[in-house]
């Protein structure tokens, strides 16, 4: 016999008022105020949409001026797939509905001939801009560029100012309003280098190299990055471009001729071991030629594995 002490809730009454929802509602604010981090986070600064040199702004003006052309498109599509479904709803007795087969020309005409003049100009706009925007292209100016010679190491960046004989690495200084020519290379595997205030990421790649042409504005500290999965240190291998008026930067160069260690063939050998969070360094000179020698011994396959210590010539004759 059924006890009426022991009974249980009816279940067609459904859940008592104010049951369950609690989490519902708890994971709907969550969600909101996620997208409104997400949106807040990608309008902040030190990214592609806060442009600092010549070549992130176009870069920019291209991506504002794709999205424009592409929302043409969009738009009408959305409007049109809301405006259809409400209507044609079940509920609308005025809207008509037939079960025939029908074939309009001129209906399909414009809706084909709509988004293929858009792929048209949109391909047209992004093809035109990309030329423009080679990385290889020099940067018009009065003055010469600054020449920086860029090695992906296991897990950092070393920068090579051959003209001035220095070194550095995770920091990269450079004179505001000059333009800098960068020759790249890996003594690794694959990497991407990328400074999004400044634009253009672009590949490193072992025994090859790549060149990128960039500009920096004004004075200031913009992020740079590894652009592509490359081991443990990956997150870490960050750097700072620090864009300095021409007359700080000389003084920057003389400062690192006084003081440091000299980036001779062992100290190289040294740094190409694979390290973790490596601090900021500078070398007051430089092994001449130590560029070219690098993408020399990644070529012959001197370096047995990725981030390897650099095998040298006297150890080479040696063995």
């Amino acid at each position: 016999m059924h006890d009426w002490r022991y009974a249980t809730p009816d279940a067609s009454l459904g859940p008592a008022p104010g049951v369950g929802q609690g989490p519902r509602h708890l994971g709907l604010l969550r969600w909101l105020v996620g997208c409104a981090a997400l949106a807040v986070a990608s309008c902040g600064q030190q990214g592609v949409l806060d442009p600092q040199g010549p070549i992130a702004s176009a870069q920019l003006l291209l991506l504002l001026n794709s999205t424009a052309i592409m929302l043409v498109v969009v738009i009408p599509v959305i409007l049109a797939t809301l405006g259809f479904a409400w209507w044609y709803r079940s509920s609308n007795a005025q809207a008509s509905r037939s079960t025939d087969e029908g074939y309009e020309g001129r209906t399909e005409f414009v809706l084909w001939s709509i988004p293929t003049l858009i792929v048209i100009l949109l391909g047209g706009v992004i093809w035109i801009s990309s030329h423009q925007l080679d990385p290889r292209a020099p940067i018009p100016s009065n003055g010469n560029p600054l020449r920086v010679e860029v090695v992906a190491l296991d897990w950092k960046w070393l920068f090579i100012y051959p003209d001035q004989g220095i070194a550095a690495v995770n920091q990269l200084v450079i004179p505001a309003a000059t333009p800098v020519s960068f020759r790249l290379t890996s003594a690794t595997v694959m990497n991407s280098f990328f400074v999004p205030q400044l634009g253009s990421q672009i590949y490193t790649m072992g025994g090859m190299t790549t060149h990128l042409n960039l500009l920096a504005d004004a004075p200031g500290e913009y992020p740079g990055f590894s652009a592509m999965f490359s081991g443990d240190g990956f997150a870490d291998m960050r750097f700072v471009a620090k864009a300095v008026p021409a007359g700080d930067f000389d003084k920057w160069v003389a400062q690192v001729h006084g003081s440091g260690s000299a980036l001779d063939l062992p100290g190289y050998a040294a740094l190409a071991k694979p390290s973790l969070a490596v601090p900021p360094t500078t070398y007051r000179a430089v092994e001449p030629g130590l560029f070219e020698r690098i993408i020399e011994q990644t070529v012959s396959g001197s370096q047995r594995h990725a981030g390897a210590a650099w095998d040298l010539p006297a150890q080479q004759a040696g063995g």
